[in-house]
């Protein structure tokens, strides 16, 4: 039952947290808060914001290594392909890798929390904003903060409950 309610929720924030216009400058805002927020708080994180085209913020905390920026580019490649955030698939298949048939290579693709889809008003889907650092429920969680504080919507709304 908890696992249904968490993907109800994950598909609230999907259909909320949708930006009025998005570039170089939303991009700018959502990530240097987000870093802030790390630093404050001694989170070790990477973060990524783009468009499908093109890398727009990127920072990296104290703690993390380049198997972050792996992850990160393998949860980009799960958000865009399938069109979701990336702990909803958690939430739907487990955090097993894709099945061969999925074409889905694990080097490529990965099951992990993190990777929350940039929303933009009558455009749809048109990039990802991601997190790697924290176990995969807190990745997305600091994805959907950010969001919501960038929004101005109450954190507390959208915040799954604790496991």
């Amino acid at each position: 039952m908890a696992t249904e309610t968490d993907i109800a929720l994950v598909k609230q924030q999907e259909q909320d947290l949708v930006l009025a216009q998005f570039d170089e400058s939303v991009a700018f805002k959502l990530g240097s808060a987000i870093r802030e927020r790390a630093l404050a708080e001694g989170l070790s994180l990477v973060v990524d914001i783009r468009s499908w085209d093109r890398q727009l913020f990127f920072a990296a905390t104290s703690g993390t290594s380049a198997d972050n920026a792996e992850w990160v580019r393998r949860k980009i490649n799960s958000v865009r392909r399938f069109q979701r955030a990336s702990y909803r698939l958690v939430l739907e298949r487990g955090e097993a890798p894709f099945p061969p048939q999925a074409g889905a290579d694990p080097a490529d693709y990965v099951i992990a929390g993190g990777g929350f889809p940039i929303r933009v008003k009558g455009a749809g889907i048109i990039g990802c904003l991601t997190i790697s650092g924290l176990p995969g429920r807190s990745d997305h969680g600091v994805a959907v903060a950010a969001l919501c504080d960038h929004l101005g919507f109450d954190r507390a709304d959208y915040a799954l409950p604790a496991e």
